[in-house]
């Protein structure tokens, strides 16, 4: 038996002119661009954990990565690359620019030591060694 919808052309064009209209932004650099949330994958491998990350139009001189204790920050600047000149007229802009940040937590402290970073083709991949377990010691009684 086949299944009846009501075809409502007048709600599908108010949701593509308001899509997006009453959502906050996730990132956002004060001139009113919204910059999309960086989108990370976290795996534990081996003794560490591995987390590749999609930074695409980023250089990789404009991305900071700081770890303390079990916390991880990502900061990345996507810089637009020139401006529009007098005759050139832009017909539609979908590109954002501006300051992504991502901040996540860890379930274990990480080594900062042995962090290793890569960057390639718009992914950052990181190398969080996890921190060796402190050894339980015995207190004596007096």
């Amino acid at each position: 038996m086949a299944n009846i919808t009501r075809f409502d052309p007048f709600n599908d064009l108010v949701d593509d002119i308001f899509k997006g209209f009453l959502v906050r932004p996730v990132g956002y650099e004060g001139r009113g661009e919204v910059l999309p949330r960086m989108k990370v994958d976290v795996a534990e491998k081996n003794g560490a954990y591995v987390v590749k990350g999609e930074l695409p139009g980023v250089k990789k001189e404009d991305i900071q990565v700081s770890v303390d204790g079990a916390q991880v920050t990502l900061t990345a600047e996507v810089k637009r690359e020139r401006e529009a000149s007098a005759e050139e007229r832009m017909l539609h802009v979908e590109r954002a620019y501006g300051k992504a940040m991502r901040s996540f937590t860890l379930p274990q402290e990480l080594d900062e030591a042995k962090v290793e970073a890569k960057f390639r083709d718009g992914v950052l991949e990181l190398t969080l060694p996890k921190k060796a377990a402190a050894a339980r010691k015995q207190i004596t009684i007096q």
